[in-house]
């Protein structure tokens, strides 16, 4: 009796399995069929099927729209004040100046000058300000994200 109930049981989680791929299996042909009608010519059908697509496409173009230089928050660190300013034109960023980096004692400085110009550069070739720490600069580089998303936000971008 007791082999059996295990039996049922264990055939239960297969079907349960099953059940669960084939839904999963249906949610992903619907995404492709949704990505390949964006990629044909009728874009309109599908911004119309996809509102992400065109909140994405929205955001691009307010984006583009705004060109300048803006500057970020003043974000206070354990180790001092971060502030950076961005320059945007034709909706790519295309600089990043540090107005103020940490300086709480000279550690904090060397550290903040070696990881500014790791961050800007990383900055510039993902345009935007979801870049990576730069090892043991974390507290530098979290400041420099956020004094930055803060000029792109006041940007628009």
């Amino acid at each position: 009796m007791r082999a059996r109930a295990v039996a049922l049981s264990a055939l239960a989680s297969i079907s349960i399995v099953g059940v669960g791929w084939q839904l999963g299996s249906q949610a992903i042909d619907a995404s492709h069929s949704l990505v390949s009608s964006a990629s044909g010519t009728d874009a309109a059908a599908a911004s119309a099927a996809n509102p992400a697509a065109t909140e994405a496409i929205s955001a691009t173009a307010a984006s583009a729209a705004q060109s300048g230089t803006f500057t970020g928050s003043v974000v206070a660190t354990r180790f001092g004040n971060m502030q950076v300013s961005v320059t945007i034109a034709a909706g790519a960023i295309t600089d990043i100046s540090a107005l103020q980096l940490t300086n709480h004692d000279g550690r904090s400085v060397q550290i903040s000058n070696r990881a500014a110009p790791i961050l800007r550069t990383e900055v510039l070739a993902a345009q935007s300000a979801s870049v990576q720490n730069v090892s043991g600069a974390t507290y530098t580089s979290d400041g420099y994200r956020q004094s930055l998303q803060s000029a792109l936000d006041t940007a628009g971008f």
